[in-house]
């Protein structure tokens, strides 16, 4: 009987997770209303490095917390997401053997970069997945290999 009462429990578990929602937060940048996601079904969070050398980096979390380093190797925590739509559907562009994204972030302490974070808004950078060398760009230059 316990065994049985276990296994409809277990299969409650499942099914409730596979009916989840995907967490979808609002944000205003620029005097606009944004949606951002960090549900995605690639391996996002990791360390990101310009190719070839340590630092500087980006550390994302899969929490939507992490790390932006900028080139005079000073830190700040961030907080992130990936743009979606109200109902959490990723907004992306599709390549030939890429898919480009929009990363939204926003420094928790101080700012990152006057010229582009004048009120310590969030600020919109592009982020990459290139399929056939199996590697994920932020802005372009830090880069994360994957594995399918």
């Amino acid at each position: 009987m316990k065994i049985i009462t276990l296994v409809y429990a277990a299969l409650i578990l499942c099914v409730t997770q596979s009916f989840a929602q995907i967490k979808v937060t609002k944000i205003t940048a620029h005097n606009q209303d944004y949606y951002i996601t960090t549900t995605i079904d690639y391996p996002i969070a990791g360390t990101y490095l310009f190719e070839n050398i340590s630092e500087p980096i980006v550390v994302l979390n899969a929490d939507g917390t992490g790390i932006f380093q900028n080139k005079d190797l000073s830190k700040n925590e961030i907080t992130w997401g990936l743009e979606c739509t109200e109902d959490g559907f990723l907004r992306f562009k599709e390549g030939f053997d890429s898919a480009a994204y929009s990363i939204w972030f926003k420094n928790k302490n101080s700012l990152i970069n006057p010229e582009l974070d004048e009120n310590n808004d969030w600020i919109k950078v592009e982020f990459s997945i290139h399929f056939n060398t199996n590697k994920m760009y932020i802005m372009g230059e830090r880069v994360k290999n994957y594995v399918d």
